[in-house]
């Protein structure tokens, strides 16, 4: 997988080998004392996994650039020596880069006027090596956006523009969930690791989806679960929950339909160290609800928008409503279902909560709202909300 976090934009400031004269060790005596900014030094393809143990240690410099340091190693940008993640090297910088924070102050240097910032988006994603953004229809220039894009994150080397789901049908989306992207920016190879609360997701965001702003409901799914407790993710992906899940601990029954998505699924609980405690399933996830005991199940889907209603709002095929009888056969009493869905404004929390009801009522059941969670704006008047619910 692609993980090269060197910056683009700047070459005359990138080193080729450890001899440069833009680095010297930082136990050098040639020249005392030293006020050059410090840095560290690691094997290109820990670079992610190694700024998010920096950040976590508070010594990570934000204002400063990844620089590359030899063919295989780049240099971190740090505030002091870490204590606690592995380097190869600490080194000072004595030519540091410094980053431009802000994405407008890049596109000026590009000649954007007051006026062409106003096309600019206000948001993008940072998903391991690749940044996601998506275009205004209005946007001044996305080639240079791209550009831009990665002088602000030397840590990126591909953009690409998101342009939503596919909804052509169940092998061009749709059912599969696959993002429409085009590449602005960079490198073509797109297939990269993200790291986030320290479980590594092996992707290709041109390829599988990925929601950065579900970022918290994930963190969420590793702290509710109880170690050795059953879990039933019935719409995997490439682990966004089962991850998580299983390294606190949960033993995961995970079925994904997506081939691409799945063998992300497998790479990653391996990558992870937990494949002893996924069962992973190339299904549809009520074909398995005969054989799966759970105490948990996670409905993390909310199907695919192909028409629209009287109100103008996307009328989905295949929510998770039409999968909640899957649900509740594998359910054991007791259990808990965190059922996903986009629902429109005006009807929160009426529809969700009705939709749950009625489905535990036709089962001969009953539940207990334990907790209603909004996860992300959807689209416009529309938000991915979450239910937590447990049922007898």
């Amino acid at each position: 997988m692609s993980e090269d976090p060197s910056s683009s934009d700047d070459d005359s400031n990138s080193s080729t080998d450890a001899d440069t004269t833009d680095f010297i060790s930082s136990d050098s005596t040639a020249i005392e004392p030293r006020d050059d900014p410090l840095a560290v030094v690691v094997e290109k393809p820990r670079s992610e996994t190694a700024i998010e143990s920096l950040r976590a240690e508070g010594v990570y410099d934000d204002d400063r650039r990844v620089r590359e340091y030899g063919s295989e190693t780049v240099a971190l940008p740090v505030l002091e020596p870490p204590t606690e993640t592995a380097v190869l090297e600490v080194v000072r910088q004595i030519d540091p880069a410094y980053r431009t924070r802000d994405l407008a102050d890049h596109l000026r240097e590009r000649g954007w006027t007051d006026a062409d910032l106003e096309t600019a988006p206000g948001s993008w994603a940072v998903i391991g090596s690749v940044i996601l953004v998506r275009v205004p229809d209005d946007c001044y220039d996305e080639t240079e956006l791209g550009e831009a894009l990665l002088a602000l994150h030397g840590e990126a080397d591909s953009v690409l523009a998101d342009e939503g789901i596919s909804n052509e049908g169940e092998g061009d989306g749709g059912t599969y969930r696959e993002p429409r992207t085009r590449l602005l920016a960079g490198s073509g190879d797109t297939e990269t690791v993200h790291v986030e609360d320290g479980t590594q997701y092996g992707l290709d965001p041109a390829r599988v989806m990925f929601s950065p702003g579900n970022q918290a409901e994930r963190r969420r799914m590793a702290e509710v679960v109880e170690p050795d407790e059953r879990v039933f993710d019935m719409f995997a992906g490439i682990g966004y929950f089962t991850l998580p899940m299983a390294r606190a601990g949960a033993r995961v029954t995970a079925t994904e339909l997506n081939p691409t998505a799945f063998r992300y699924l497998l790479e990653n609980a391996m990558a992870n160290d937990v494949s002893s405690r996924v069962d992973a399933y190339h299904s549809d996830c009520r074909d398995l609800v005969a054989d799966v005991r759970a105490d948990r199940v996670v409905m993390g889907y909310y199907g695919y928008a192909d028409s629209e209603d009287e109100a103008g709002h996307g009328a989905r095929t295949d929510e998770a409503v039409d999968f909640l009888p899957a649900a509740l056969e594998a359910l054991e009493p007791g259990g808990v279902v965190h059922y996903h869905e986009a629902t429109p404004e005006s009807e929160l929390w009426e529809r969700p909560i009705g939709r749950l009801e009625a489905a535990v009522e036709r089962a001969g059941r009953t539940l207990e709202v334990l907790e209603k969670r909004r996860v992300k704006s959807h689209s416009a008047g529309v938000e991915h909300v979450v239910l937590d619910v447990r049922v007898e």
